[in-house]
């Protein structure tokens, strides 16, 4: 019994020497945040148990730890090789295969306890190893000594991280723009040659309390302006909208809670400066919500995603992997008790969208939009009308496509009507119509890079008889390029140009270009 417990603390201690020694190899295969732990080897190749060290190829007598290896494999057969005959010595361990190995000799200890067949075979290797401990006690005083310096390194960083439910994420926009031609529209003279240089600072914190729901708040301070051409034509989508020339407004800029209702479901609570993006797939390769993609709010997403308001509900649902069903309804006035307004009774934009997407490929998005007050945000002066600030109601029809003709080369494009009524006045409605093709070159000269063209007609009054809102006469081409350059996983840096034929739907509007240089960080 005296025996027993010799042998048993030994190992113990066998085993603690093992633990720190291999503690570098440890930290080596750590999983980062948010990943699955590296299996390495073990489970892409199960090891096989060998029977003499000459069964591994990569391993030769002149090695400096054979004789180890011949002891561990010969005598006490707790050693395994790979499926190929080789041992490899010289790389990293992994803790899953630590674990095999010291699992392996455990198992040969017991059975060596238990059977007490080599007594003074054991007599002798533990005088063995204890003298080895003796001569190394100091080393490895030290690797426990600084294997509990990282544990309590650890422990403090544990203590005092941000949170253990959030994370802190941002972006930063800077924005070089200015018209590069001296053009009239509408009989007003273009500024000319008046670069402006604005940013928007966006700070992001994302928060988790099960581990599937989300809750999103953004920050953001906005001082980027649109150009002065005296049209929505052109309009830049990172421009802020509420904002006053030459001011920085800092606002909660997004809020919202997301979380699981069925395995298939699920429901987004939106409290303020809700999107479309935020209710469903905008099918377009170029919407990077202004930090990415195109630079324009024509070239960003279809039009008539802007007759959307900022608060309220979605629902989205999928029926398998290849049919979506998303349905939205956000206004703008939800939190205004005045008569009039409110969630009910005020703007208010209902969203139902099916997204097919019949392989990795290729997306379609058939959209509907029912919206009260809610004019677009782009187009012509006529098709962005609110009609004086009278009662109308909106009907908008929407299709979406985006088509990988190859990794590097992606079509897409999408086609948007709006029928507008005037429900108070002197009544009416108002046909509306856009359109445009697009075409991406993803990692193009480098990979992350991202080059785009968007040619279309944005929103243009095609039919009116409502006092006040005609009919465009003539009819604009919005034709945009940019050349989005991943400078690093952080930076960005996007030149663009956006060229206005015939601005405002008027050919007597001369040609009007727009230049443009984002440079994005994100962390």
């Amino acid at each position: 019994m005296q025996k027993f417990w010799t042998y048993l603390i030994t190992s113990s201690s066998v085993i603690s020497s093992m633990l720190c020694m291999s503690s570098g190899a440890w930290a080596e295969t750590l999983p980062t945040n948010n990943s699955e732990p590296q299996v390495n080897n073990i489970q892409e190749q199960e090891v096989s148990q060998v029977t003499s060290v000459s069964q591994l190829s990569d391993v030769q007598p002149n090695d400096w730890a054979f004789q180890a290896l011949q002891s561990l494999v010969e005598r006490y057969g707790c050693i395994a090789g790979y499926p190929n005959g080789t041992f490899r010595g010289n790389r990293a361990l992994s803790r899953y295969e630590f674990a095999a190995g010291l699992n392996a000799c455990l198992d040969r200890v017991n059975e060596l306890i238990a059977t007490a067949t080599a007594d003074l075979t054991t007599k002798q290797d533990l005088a063995t190893i204890q003298k080895l401990q003796e001569e190394f006690s100091a080393e490895l005083v030290t690797l426990r000594g600084r294997v509990d310096a990282v544990e309590a390194k650890t422990a403090e960083l544990e203590a005092n991280q941000f949170s253990t439910t959030t994370k802190l994420q941002g972006q930063v926009v800077a924005v070089v723009s200015d018209v590069l031609t001296n053009k009239r529209v509408d009989g007003a003279e273009t500024p000319g040659k008046n670069t402006t240089l604005g940013s928007r600072a966006r700070i992001e914190l994302v928060s988790s309390f099960t581990g599937k729901d989300t809750l999103f708040t953004r920050i953001e301070a906005n001082n980027i302006n649109n150009t002065d051409i005296n049209t929505t034509e052109g309009n830049l989508f990172f421009a802020n909208p509420i904002g006053v020339s030459g001011t920085t407004s800092v606002s909660i800029n997004a809020l919202y809670y997301a979380f699981p209702l069925g395995k298939n479901t699920q429901v987004k609570l939106i409290a303020n400066a809700g999107a479309a993006d935020d209710v469903t797939s905008t099918v377009n390769l170029f919407d990077g919500d202004g930090g990415f993609g195109a630079v324009s709010t024509f070239g960003t997403r279809n039009p008539i995603y802007g007759q959307l308001g900022d608060k309220g509900i979605a629902v989205n649902h999928q029926f398998g992997d290849k049919i979506g069903l998303s349905l939205g309804y956000l206004s703008s006035t939800a939190n205004n008790p005045t008569a009039g307004n409110g969630l009910f009774d005020g703007n208010y934009g209902a969203l139902a969208q099916l997204t097919v997407k019949p392989s990795d490929r290729i997306s379609l998005g058939l959209t509907y939009i029912n919206s009260y007050k809610q004019p677009l945000l782009t187009g012509s002066n006529n098709a962005t009308s609110n009609f004086g600030g009278e009662a109308f109601s909106s009907n908008s029809y929407g299709v979406q496509a985006s088509l990988g003709i190859s990794q590097k080369f992606v079509l897409g494009g999408w086609a948007g009507y709006t029928n507008s009524q005037l429900l108070t006045g002197t009544k009416g409605e108002v046909d509306t119509f856009n359109y445009a093709v697009t075409l991406g070159f993803p990692d193009l000269g480098k990979k992350g890079n991202l080059a785009g063209i968007i040619v279309g007609m944005e929103p243009k009054v095609t039919s009116s008889n409502v006092v006040g809102v005609e009919k465009d006469p003539n009819t604009s081409y919005h034709i945009e390029g940019f050349y989005q350059y991943k400078v690093s996983d952080n930076i960005t840096i996007t030149p663009a140009v956006i060229w206005l034929t015939a601005p405002n739907h008027d050919d007597s509007n001369g040609n009007l270009v727009i230049g443009a240089l984002r440079t994005t960080f994100s962390f």
